[in-house]
C-alpha cells in the first residue's frame, strides 16, 4: 500500500509539473499565470485542511497511549535513563546540524514564494522571546482551546501530564478502561490518517502546478539542491554516529555495520523502518547483544530515537522558511529546534509522521503550511535516507547501552570475587 502511494505521488507531481509548465508557457502574462495557479492551489489547501484536521486527535492518542503503556517511565530505571539520555542527545545533535547546514547550504533561497493566505498561528509570540513567555506558553488554560488552535506544544504538555497520571493508575480497573480507550483510538487516528494521505496526490499536483505555472521549470533546481544538501548532512550525522559508536564499542563497530547492512538495505529500499524490525532484531542480537537490553532499548528506540527523521524536520523547517522568506533569527531557531525535539516524540509509525510534525508545528513560527506540500513531492527520495539513518543510529544505541551494561555486569562480579575473597581470609 505504501508502494502505491508513492507511485500515486510521483505520478501527481509529474503531472504537476507537465501541466504546470504547459499553462506557464500558454498563460501569456504574469497576472494570468497568477490566476491558473490559484486554481491548482485549492487542492493543495484542501490538503493541507485534512493535514490540520488530524494533528491534535494524533498527537494526544499516540503519545497518551504510548506513555501510558510504557513501564520504562517508573520501573526501567538504570537502563531507561540512560536509554532516554542517548536518545535526547542523539536528537540534539541531528536537529542542531540539521539546522546548521539549511542555514549553510541555503536550499530554499532564490524561491521567492508568497503564501495565498497568512496561516493561523497558534500563539506563540516568536518576536518577543523571554523565558517567560516559552514556559508560560508551553502550559494550555484549556485543551479545547489548545486543539482548537493546533498549539502543539500544548497538546504536548497536556499529553504527557495525562500519559504519565494513567501509567501511574494503569492497575486501577476504573483506569483500565480509560486507557483501553485511547489504545482503541490510536489505530482509528492512523487509519484516518492513511486515508488523508492517500489525498497527497492531489495535494503534490496542486502545490507543484501552482509553482512551475508561475516559476517555470527553475524551481526544479531548487529539488535537486535541497536533496543533495540532505543527503549531505545525513553523510555527515552517519560519521558522527559511527565516531560515538567507536568511542564506546572501538573497532567492533565496523562488525556492527556489517551485521546490520541488511536490515539497513531493507529500510533503503522500502522506506520503511518497521519492515527492517524484525531482521534488526535478529542481527543484533546475533551480533553479542543482550536479548533483553534489545527487547527494550530497540523498540523504545523506535519511538523515540529517530536521527534522520529529526535531521528533515530541522531541514525541511529551514527550506520553508528560506522558500516564502520568512526571517528567523537565530532565537527562533533554538526554539524550534527544542519544540521540534518534543514534538517528534511519540510519532512512529505514523505515515510520513515527520511531514505531520513539520506541518504541526510550522504555523508556530509564521512558516507558511503549504510548503509542505512542495516538500511532500520528493518526500520518497527524502525518506529513504531518513529511514536507513534512523535504523543505523538505532543500532549503535542499541549496542552501547548493551555494552555499559556487560561493563556493569563485570564490575558487580569483580567486586563479589573480591567480597567472597576477603571472606575466606577473614580468618586469618
Amino acid at each position: 500500500m505504501k508502494n502505491r502511494l508513492t507511485y500515486s505521488i510521483l505520478v501527481g507531481m509529474l503531472l504537476g509539473v507537465i501541466v504546470g509548465y504547459a499553462c506557464h508557457v500558454g498563460a501569456g502574462d504574469a497576472e494570468s499565470a497568477q490566476t491558473l495557479a490559484g486554481y491548482f492551489s485549492i487542492m493543495t489547501e484542501i490538503f493541507l485542511r485534512l493535514i490540520k484536521m488530524i494533528i491534535a486527535p494524533l498527537v494526544f492518542s499516540t503519545l497518551v497511549s504510548g506513555l501510558a503503556g510504557m513501564d520504562s517511565i517508573s520501573t526501567a530505571g538504570r537502563i531507561g535513563s540512560r536509554t532516554i539520555a542517548w536518545f535526547l542527545c542523539a536528537s540534539l545533535i541531528s536537529l542542531a546540524l540539521g539546522l546548521t547546514l539549511a542555514n549553510v547550504l541555503q536550499p530554499g533561497a532564490g524561491l521567492h514564494l508568497v503564501s495565498n493566505a497568512k496561516e493561523a498561528v497558534s500563539g506563540l509570540d516568536t518576536d518577543g522571546l523571554t523565558a517567560k513567555n516559552i514556559l508560560t506558553h508551553a502550559f494550555p488554560t484549556s485543551l479545547l482551546d489548545a486543539m482548537a488552535r493546533n498549539n502543539i506544544l500544548q497538546i504536548l504538555t497536556f499529553s504527557v501530564f495525562f500519559g504519565v497520571a494513567l501509567s501511574a493508575l494503569k492497575n486501577d480497573s476504573r483506569v483500565k478502561v480509560v486507557i483501553d480507550a485511547i489504545d482503541g483510538m490510536v489505530p482509528v487516528i492512523l487509519r484516518l490518517t492513511d486515508y488523508v494521505m492517500w489525498v497527497a496526490p492531489l495535494g503534490v499536483f496542486g502545490a507543484l502546478a501552482s509553482v512551475v505555472t508561475v516559476r517555470g521549470l527553475g524551481v526544479l533546481v531548487t529539488y535537486g539542491k535541497l536533496i543533495g544538501s540532505f543527503y549531505l548532512g545525513l553523510a555527515l550525522l552517519w560519521a558522527i554516529l559511527i565516531g560515538i559508536g567507536y568511542v564506546f564499542l572501538g573497532k567492533r563497530v565496523g562488525t556492527l555495520l556489517k551485521a546490520v547492512r541488511e536490515p539497513a538495505l531493507l529500510a533503503f529500499s522500502t522506506a520503511s523502518s518497521e519492515a527492517a524490525y524484525p531482521r534488526l532484531t535478529e542481527q543484533l542480537e546475533a551480533f553479542g547483544v543482550d536479548k533483553k537490553v534489545v527487547g527494550f532499548t530497540l523498540p523504545l528506540g523506535y519511538a523515540f530515537n529517530l536521527d534522520g527523521s529529526m535531521m528533515y524536520q530541522a531541514f525541511a523547517a529551514i527550506f520553508i522558511a528560506q522558500a516564502f522568506g520568512v526571517e528567523m533569527p537565530l532565537s527562533q531557531q533554538i526554539l524550534l529546534l527544542l519544540v521540534l525535539m518534543l514534538s517528534s516524540k511519540g510519532m512512529a509509525g505514523v505515515p510520513r509522521g515527520a511531514v505531520v510534525v513539520v506541518a504541526a508545528v510550522a504555523p508556530m513560527f509564521n512558516l507558511p503550511v503549504a510548503g509542505v506540500a512542495l516538500i511532500l513531492a520528493i518526500d520518497q527520495i527524502l525518506d529513504m535516507g531518513r529511514t536507513v539513518t534512523n535504523v543505523i543510529g538505532n543500532s549503535v544505541a542499541t549496542a552501547v547501552i548493551a555494552k555499559w551494561e556487560t561493563a556493569r555486569a563485570d564490575r558487580r562480579e569483580q567486586r563479589a570475587g573480591h567480597n567472597s575473597w576477603q571472606e575466606s581470609n577473614s580468618g586469618y
